[in-house]
């Protein structure tokens, strides 16, 4: 079941067009990894899919409804991490997530069980009674999946899900995002090409605001047999984006 459906999205800033005409999908058991250099289009092109910023051209359909013509509705479908994660710094990770819950629409018995259930998915019950201004980096980002995991979404679009985690943590989150790949559509944009080959299913590599590859890792891979072991992926970013080899 396709539950992300991207066509011919485009974005321009001044004479900049960071988000150059892309159409993809992502189905139901699919965790897509963006991966490109910095300026490639990842972070914006997620912007619009999730409605916060709208495209020039081209539309987006969460679960059948199109984020701006039914903005409410694709919403409401959607988890959303972004890479500076906002939180309420006088408020505890427990009354932020009670919070959040009640945006969503779930409160009294429904919101008290959402805000446990993702305490539990995202390892808070230590920090739950402590204000998020006082949270360390890695315990706030986590605060903020939490928020996103809320309403239990179809659709996750998480921004460096894992930044400023220490090894335990990612693994812990890692094996999360893996467990919730399995019935949602998920969308994780990341530095870390360790964390592409941990997590993801299909990867796909932006740079300058095209696509400049779709499909599995293997098959990414396969295309460069000459580069083997661990740092592969690493080699066959900087083969595919950098300048230098362009030129």
């Amino acid at each position: 079941m396709t539950l992300i459906e991207v066509s011919h999205l485009v974005k321009t800033f001044g004479a900049k067009k960071a988000v150059n005409d892309i159409s993809f999908s992502v189905q139901q058991g699919e965790i897509l990894a963006f991966i490109g250099p910095n300026g490639a289009g990842k972070s914006t092109t997620m912007r619009m899919i999730t409605g916060f910023i709208p495209p020039d051209d081209g539309r987006v359909l969460i679960c059948g409804d199109d984020i701006q013509k039914n903005a409410v509705t694709a919403k409401s479908h959607i988890g959303y991490l972004p890479e500076s994660s906002p939180l309420y710094p006088s408020r505890t990770v427990t009354e932020f997530l009670t919070q959040s819950a009640a945006i969503r629409g779930l409160r009294g018995k429904a919101g008290k069980e959402a805000v446990e259930r993702v305490i539990e998915k995202c390892k808070l019950g230590q920090v739950r009674n402590q204000v998020t201004d006082t949270l360390s980096k890695g315990f706030r980002h986590r605060t903020c999946l939490a928020q996103a995991l809320i309403h239990d979404p179809k659709v996750l679009i998480l921004d460096e899900p894992t930044d400023g985690l220490d090894p335990n943590q990612k693994r812990e989150i890692r094996n999360l995002i893996r467990e919730m790949g399995k019935e949602k559509a998920i969308i994780v944009s990341t530095h870390i090409l360790e964390e592409v080959e941990a997590i993801s299913t299909r990867v796909m590599l932006l740079d300058r605001g095209i696509i400049v590859y779709d499909g599995t890792k293997e098959a990414l891979c396969a295309q460069f047999p000459q580069f083997e072991g661990p740092g592969r992926l690493d080699m066959i970013f900087h083969t595919l984006t950098s300048a230098e080899v362009k030129a």
